[in-house]
């Protein structure tokens, strides 16, 4: 496509880049009319406190049973299960949902990141808050050499577009993970890296895995819990295997908005977004948080505190962390993932709901309303195919800008157009959201050694978030960790043992 073809394309960029940092006000210069706004918030404040910024906290001015940090789903479903207490949720973003937050074009809701969950999660969701559960129904397709290849890890390997050789090898390596009890050696397995297994095979597993990894749990091979993976080709390629994903339009941000709906009319003034916290310390007999929202700091005192934040952002404002719990937070990593929707105004591509796309600037893409494509009387206004790029740290950079930001936009949108005939369609409209550290990736080691110190409970601040649970980052984990954290709250308040 000629470059003044591409003029023609509207790019929008948003999204936070480090979200959840605490906030310095001095920071806070007025907006300059002339600049690009961009959803989220300004980096600096976030950097400032990286380089140990302190601040002058006010006294506890409120009181409440719990307050809870973070409005992702883990900070909101702690929020649903202590409906019946007086419980405050402080999200710094104007939005709740974090990384699941649903956006919407001409009506058409589509995602900027978490894509779908799995049967016991919306099984929970259908019966605690109502929402009708949505089957993917299929299995993950591949483009290779201009070939869309369904079902890649079913019948698809024997039809993939590579010599007899190959493909054998890929059977071969299927064959041999399926053989793998990944339960009796998971202290074993997630301690080396996925690559280990892949010795011997055709380069080009890797280079499939190298995508989905990244995609799903924010690593490549070399770098990526060897369980994990295994537990992945297990999933895809099994004998007995049953696609058990759900989800909804818009993605995991469905839930949030349901969540949302459901929760602001009961709790109020105590829903808050905007509130950047810059500060959780332990006292005698209760804990003081402390935040800024519009323009000035506040402190409340609670009870019990749950932490559904990221460990990066944890560490740096939970005071009187034990030091083994500090370091093994601070060996978390995060991975840079934007996410680019292409959005087009004719049917493009709806041969598979997630399609991956190996040796590309992205690794897969999904058709926005897979779901709902086959009900009575829908029809598709827009093909809406959210690409998920992934990126490597040292290309976090590249997101503190729109400039930086726009030029991975034209990269995907390059690299789409080149993938098979009829893919070189100009979109409408294409919308980058950037996020700098929204996956934690599932290094070997993290699961089984760095997670289980990670969440361990103090006096009164108890940790949710995915990044608590693992393997890898989910809504299951983000719900699961909820419930953990909710238990131990509850246990404080009722003055009994708390369990880890």
């Amino acid at each position: 496509m000629s470059a003044n073809r591409r003029d023609f394309i509207k790019y929008v960029v948003a999204g936070a880049v480090a979200s959840g940092c605490p906030i310095d006000q001095t920071l806070l210069a007025a907006p300059n009319d002339t600049a690009p706004q961009v959803e989220g918030e300004e980096n600096r404040i976030c950097h400032q406190v990286r380089d140990g910024h302190t601040f002058t906290l006010p006294p506890a001015t409120k009181r409440h049973d719990v307050v809870i940090v973070g409005g992702g789903i883990s900070g909101l479903t702690a929020a649903h299960l202590l409906q019946h207490r007086d419980c405050l949720l402080l999200e710094k973003e104007p939005h709740f949902g974090g990384n699941a937050y649903a956006m919407e074009h001409d009506g058409m809701a589509f995602s900027t990141a978490a894509a779908y969950t799995e049967v016991e999660v919306a099984d929970w969701l259908a019966s605690e808050i109502g929402m009708e559960k949505l089957p993917i129904a299929n299995w993950d397709g591949t483009i290779i050499q201009g070939e869309f290849i369904p079902d890649t890890w079913g019948d698809g390997l024997d039809h993939l577009p590579y010599s007899q050789s190959i493909r054998e090898s890929f059977k071969k390596f299927r064959h041999e993970m399926l053989g793998i009890d990944v339960e009796n050696r998971i202290a074993e397995l997630d301690n080396q890296p996925f690559s280990n297994f892949m010795k011997g095979y055709a380069p080009e597993i890797q280079q499939w895995w190298d995508g989905f990894g990244p995609s799903n749990w924010g690593a490549v091979s070399n770098e990526s819990s060897a369980a994990l993976g295994i537990w992945a080709v297990q999933f895809a390629g099994g004998e007995k295997r049953v696609d058990n994903r759900y989800t909804w339009p818009g993605g995991l941000g469905a839930i949030s908005k349901r969540y949302t709906e459901l929760l602001r009319p009961k709790m109020g003034e105590r829903m808050v977004g905007g509130a950047t916290i810059v500060s959780v310390a332990q006292q005698k007999h209760e804990a003081h948080v402390t935040y800024m929202h519009a323009g000035a700091l506040h402190t409340v005192a609670a009870k019990a505190v749950i932490m559904a934040t990221p460990k990066f952002i944890t560490r740096r404002i939970v005071h009187g962390l034990p030091q083994k719990q500090n370091d093994a937070m601070g060996k978390i990593r995060y991975q840079p993932y934007p996410i680019v929707n292409l959005i087009f105004d004719q049917p493009i591509f709806n041969k598979g709901y997630d399609n991956w796309c190996p040796g590309n600037r992205f690794t897969d893409f999904i058709v926005a309303d897979w779901v709902v494509r086959n009900k009575p009387g829908y029809k598709q206004k827009h093909n809406i195919l959210t690409c998920y790029t992934p990126l490597r740290e040292h290309e976090r950079a590249l997101l503190l800008t729109e400039a930086g930001a726009q030029k991975i936009a034209a990269e995907v949108l390059h690299d789409f157009q080149m993938l098979f005939p009829g893919s070189d369609v100009n979109p409408k409209e294409v919308h980058i959201y950037r996020r700098g550290h929204p996956l934690f990736m599932s290094t070997p080691g993290q699961y089984t050694k760095t997670m289980p110190l990670v969440r361990e409970p103090m006096e009164r601040v108890f940790f949710a978030n995915t990044d608590s649970e693992g393997p890898e980052s989910t809504t299951a984990m983000a719900i699961q960790a909820a419930r953990r954290a909710v238990k131990q709250a509850e246990a404080r308040l009722a003055g009994k043992p708390v369990a880890a």
